[in-house]
């Protein structure tokens, strides 16, 4: 594990960690040759679409292929076993509970003054696409963490994305939490020509009004492109990123074991443990060794990337440093292991999960508990949130005057409309035949 000394860190090493690997996907040559295929999409529809899932994801797919039928769900069923689809079931209902005690009343009326009622309506956006990847492996948790608020906030037409495996199928997980929760339109294609699909719509693929999931740098690139073809994007969501605040009393078995959690993701991924205390720093790293080990050769050198580079251990001079840190680098997963973590919570102002105390593992934010899963990463929480139900919804608002309100609101439409040259809204105030 890579240890960064805050107080002489040199500063491209610094620059490095903090712009991580959103950077990739930024990059001009990455940002033409996404576009060359959204283009290619644009123009050629479904064949764009299998002649870059061939290219890149090596699979020739007939047309009809592109969208999962039934007899693939059925299969799909056969395949996952009970322990597996409770798990898959529980997940669901975690997310629902947590979106539906989210979702906010349809409509909130309240008169602020005698006359001057005002308030907001949420309704859902009409459609949305969701890109689940699956490279580095499965991913059903991905689908239920970005679907099942989506289908809480009743979105009628919800699409789902996903490269096909070796053998042209679907992760069978994936397909039966999509029939768990209804959505029968999930399409195989590769990433950047299946999220280009979504947001033009072509004779398979519907077109969709708001796009998002997480994916390498490509699909990121794809994504933000996209936005200039009017789509709008859920979240910045990149490769994984975490981060432990730690300070002397924190268990260093348990910051070696939740380091790993996110660490196993990919090579692009980003671990980071960030502490005042030198002795904390060298106990993870004397117990960090037992527990990789313990990992897979591919997951092992994943891991073993992602606490280098991009990752490691920072370690500040004081512990208000090692906070400013964390609120510069606004992580995607933050995970507080202080003595007191509510009171550390409070210090906190850019992160876009944040996961109290040290019985609270990221894998357990990631698949059991319930919260958003699907966050912003490469510095976005800094301005953006999660996916969550709040995402599918948009706000109208509503007012209401009565003659006291209207009486009211006379003298200030009035001064600005006169002030504006606006005669037309000064009429319609005077004119109005209301009371002086």
């Amino acid at each position: 594990m890579d240890v960064l000394r805050l107080g002489d860190a040199p500063p491209e090493r610094l620059e490095r960690m903090l712009r991580r690997a959103r950077a990739e996907a930024l990059a001009p040559e990455r940002l033409a040759h996404v576009r060359d295929i959204i283009e290619d999409v644009r123009r050629r529809g479904d064949a764009a679409v299998l002649d870059h899932t061939e290219r890149y994801d090596g699979v020739r797919l007939a047309p009809e292929r592109l969208r999962v039928d039934r007899e693939d769900t059925v299969r799909a069923y056969e395949a996952v076993d009970d322990g597996l689809r409770t798990a898959l079931e529980t997940s669901i209902a975690r997310v629902r509970r947590y979106s539906e005690w989210l979702r906010p009343p349809q409509l909130v009326l309240d008169e602020v003054e005698p006359g001057i009622t005002v308030g907001v309506k949420w309704t859902p956006v009409d459609s949305a696409g969701v890109y689940v990847p699956s490279g580095k492996g499965a991913f059903p948790s991905t689908f239920i963490t970005m679907v099942a608020p989506a289908v809480v906030a009743g979105v009628e037409e919800i699409v789902a994305v996903t490269p096909p495996r070796r053998d042209g199928g679907a992760d069978p997980a994936l397909l039966v939490a999509a029939d768990l929760l209804g959505i029968t339109q999930v399409f195989r294609a590769n990433g950047v020509a299946g999220v280009a699909a979504l947001a033009f719509g072509t004779a398979t693929f519907p077109r969709v009004g708001l796009l998002g999931g997480p994916g390498n740098p490509y699909v990121l690139a794809a994504q933000l492109a996209l936005q200039g073809y009017g789509v709008r994007l859920l979240a910045a969501l990149g490769p994984t990123e975490s981060m432990i605040l730690a300070d002397g009393t924190a268990d260093p078995h348990r910051l070696a074991l939740d380091l790993l959690n996110e660490a196993e993701h990919g090579a692009d991924s980003a671990a980071i443990l960030v502490t005042d205390s030198a002795a904390l720093v060298d106990e993870v790293q004397d117990v960090l060794p037992r527990y990789l080990t313990q990992l897979p050769e591919g997951r092992r050198e994943f891991a073993t990337a992602a606490l280098q580079d991009c990752g490691g251990a920072v370690l500040a001079r004081t512990f208000d440093e090692a906070v400013d840190f964390v609120n510069a680098y606004a992580p995607e997963h933050l995970q507080i292991a202080t003595r007191d973590p509510a009171a550390t919570l409070a210090r906190i102002r850019h992160a876009a999960e944040v996961l109290l105390g040290q019985d609270t593992p990221f894998s357990a934010g990631n698949y059991a508990i319930g919260v958003p899963a699907a966050l912003p990463t490469g510095g976005s929480a800094r301005v953006g949130s999660g996916v969550t139900v709040l995402s599918y919804l948009k706000t109208t608002s509503v007012a209401r005057l009565d003659p006291r309100g209207l009486a009211a609101v006379r003298p200030v439409v009035e001064r600005l409309g006169r002030y504006e040259n606006f005669p037309a809204h000064v009429l319609a105030v005077t004119a109005r035949g209301g009371p002086a």
